[in-house]
């Protein structure tokens, strides 16, 4: 099973999204995990990982790792050499050994080395891909082909827009 992840912050909350998949050219998820968490760290630039691995972490308690063959999540694995992003201390999280893949849909500056910039559709903005357990070009071509003629694959707009669904405040 694969799984991607997204958090939205509000109020002092964290809402949490996880779709699960088999395959990665899937259009629809086997199923949705979501979790609202509150009393989440602030915002620490260049140490986001302090904020939302532990909202990742609270949901992943709902799943079986045994099960999990690797995860997305919307961020970076490695900002620059030698510092982990937030996939970086979800990989280590699990002995390293689950793969972990990062899709952000930003540049982080410094990181020159450490991911790949993907086009896809008709895009003009790339997604950035890093990985860390598994192959970068693996990786890159995994999020590739994932289902979607878009910038964003399917699945991984929908966990976008499930995270940022109406809550009950």
């Amino acid at each position: 099973m694969i799984l991607a992840f997204d958090t939205y912050y509000y109020n002092n909350k964290a809402k949490t999204i996880a779709v699960s998949f088999n395959d990665w050219q899937d259009g629809e998820p086997l199923r949705i995990y979501s979790e609202i968490i509150e009393g989440v760290a602030d915002y620490e630039p260049g140490s986001f990982y302090k904020r939302e691995l532990p909202c990742i972490l609270s949901l992943l308690n709902k799943i079986n790792p045994e099960e999990i063959d690797a995860i997305i999540i919307d961020g970076y694995t490695t900002l620059e050499e030698n510092k982990l992003g937030l996939g970086g201390h979800l990989y280590e999280k699990f002995d390293q050994k689950i793969p972990i893949i990062g899709v952000a849909k930003s540049q982080y500056q410094s990181n020159t080395s450490n991911y790949k910039a993907l086009l896809r559709g008709e895009s003009i903005r790339p997604l950035y891909i890093s990985a860390i357990g598994i192959d970068l070009e693996e990786a890159y071509n995994h999020i590739k082909t994932m289902h979607g003629n878009f910038r964003m694959p399917t699945l991984l707009q929908l966990v976008d827009t499930k995270t940022k669904e109406k809550t009950i405040h």
